[in-house]
């Protein structure tokens, strides 16, 4: 049974009173592990401090990388993205490990565990190689690998990135996994503190912390049909990686690109796109303008409206999102609406920290 609010907090004190239990016991499937968690902690967090390796990503509840199947026992679950876990998910039984407290002994199966494959978490020591403005606000920051390496990842997937003075923040690698240079797109968030220190005052020769790899919105390789990917803004920062590891490797399917902006100014990396394009006919890159400022000969609307437009049956297509929340999430819902599975569809919302806060309120 799986408790999706706040309930009466009481029962942990009826329960530690009655009995001395300060803890309960997760067995988990697949792993031939069994965590003990604390009274008031998730399961993720427990895991992780007893050395237990668990699928995760954001650790707030957004992204969904580590949803679990709630097999036997009951949990409390505080407040997540629905896109994390929509409500038909949690009706059939499944939780988020890293907003999940136990209310009792239970067991739980990592929803992904036939096909996540984790990789090593490495502590990194970079350096600023190299800065780019990729429009007025986004920021491309190359960093060279000093210490810790090699870094290895999936292309899609993200970095916890800490920059001087300032609060670690997740940004997602923009470069194939088989570069040396690590490259990320960063967009300037009004009201934010890392993203104006990164736009005005990174410099090159900056010495950056790295952890990672993290995210389970990256590139299934085996997958031979056709491919969607879907950015907005910095969103293109994962999509670029994921497009170019699967032309690098010798994807011969249709990979449709959707790079959704506000207006003309915010378009960047089209020649990039448009090169690749030109070298590999599979590749199709469309450009679309939510909010043109003038005539335009580009697509207009909202981008979900277009992929929506542009197809009638998705069956067998994999799915590639990332970008703000609302854009990503309604174009998993429109994608679902053309027979997406949910496994074929892998998707990255940027929350923002203040929009983290405000789920958690």
């Amino acid at each position: 049974m799986c408790l999706s609010s706040i309930q009466d907090k009481s029962r942990w004190k009826n329960k530690t009173e009655a009995g001395g239990l300060l803890s309960f016991n997760v067995k988990i499937r697949g792993k031939d592990a069994t965590v003990a968690v604390e009274m008031g902690r998730t399961i993720l967090e427990s895991a992780h401090a007893q050395g237990v390796d668990y699928p995760h990503g954001c650790r707030s509840g957004n992204c969904g990388a580590c949803k679990s199947f709630l097999l036997s026992g009951e949990v409390e679950m505080s407040p997540r993205s629905k896109f994390a876990l929509t409500d038909e998910e949690e009706q059939r039984g499944l939780i988020l490990a890293c907003r999940s407290v136990p209310w009792s002994d239970c067991e739980i199966e990592p929803a992904s565990r036939d096909e996540f494959v984790m990789l090593a978490s490495r502590r990194m020591t970079c350096r600023v190689a190299a800065l780019e403005d990729a429009t007025h606000d986004i920021k491309i920051v190359r960093l060279d690998v000093e210490s810790g390496g090699p870094y290895d990842f999936y292309a899609g997937q993200y970095a916890e990135i800490t920059f001087p003075g300032q609060p670690a923040r997740d940004f997602s690698m923009a470069n194939r996994p088989d570069d040396e240079v690590l490259e990320f797109y960063i967009r300037l968030v009004p009201g934010g503190s890392v993203s104006p220190y990164v736009a005005n005052d990174l410099k090159v020769g900056d010495e950056v912390a790295l952890k990672g790899p993290f995210g389970a919105a990256y590139y299934r390789d085996t997958h031979a049909g056709p491919i969607i990917a879907a950015a907005g803004g910095s969103g293109l920062a994962p999509i670029k990686s994921i497009i170019e590891t699967a032309l690098g490797g010798g994807a011969r399917q249709d990979i449709f690109l959707y790079f959704g902006v506000r207006d003309e100014q915010d378009i960047y990396l089209e020649d990039h796109f448009t090169r690749l394009a030109e070298d590999h006919p599979n590749l199709n890159f469309i450009p679309v303008l939510s909010e043109p400022s003038g005539e335009t000969d580009r697509r207009t609307g909202f981008l979900a409206d277009a992929m929506a437009a542009d197809f009638s049956d998705l069956d067998g297509f994999k799915a590639y999102l990332a970008g703000p929340p609302i854009m990503v999430e309604t174009s998993v819902e429109k994608l679902k609406a053309l027979g997406f599975r949910d496994r074929d569809c892998h998707a990255d919302a940027f929350y923002t920290e203040a929009e983290k806060a405000a789920l958690n309120d």
